[in-house]
């Protein structure tokens, strides 16, 4: 079965997304920061990880930086999820090893679109 870490610190979120993704037939874990989402990582690795920009303890470009460094971290598809929409901070993510960007608040559709563009859905 196909897995995915929401790293998002928000609940909300967190469960909005959870919601969409088991609905496509996702195992879903949450972590609510960076850190927490780097030690899910270390447990077992993700296909896909969802990951929020702004966040308390690690931000999301922090935790992407030191995913990609890691022993299978080129592995799981990451899809950036922020409010952040200039071509930037899209820039910055991308550069940094983001696979994909889709702006909050997204809808199931939405979410499925970009799955579907990184091999998933």
């Amino acid at each position: 079965m196909k897995s995915c870490l929401i790293v998002d610190d928000s609940k909300v979120i967190r469960k909005v997304s959870r919601h969409i993704l088991e609905n496509l037939g996702f195992t879903v874990d949450e972590a609510e920061n960076g850190k927490l989402g780097l030690e899910a990582c270390d447990n077992a690795m993700p296909d896909v990880i969802l990951l929020d920009w702004n966040m308390p303890v690690m931000s999301g470009i922090d935790f992407l930086t030191h995913l990609r460094q890691r022993d299978g971290g080129d592995k799981p598809k990451v899809v950036f999820c922020t409010t952040e929409n200039d071509v930037e901070h899209i820039r910055e993510a991308i550069n940094a090893g983001a696979d994909e960007y889709v702006m909050k608040p997204f809808d199931h559709e939405t979410l499925q679109i970009k799955l579907q563009l990184v091999g998933f859905a």
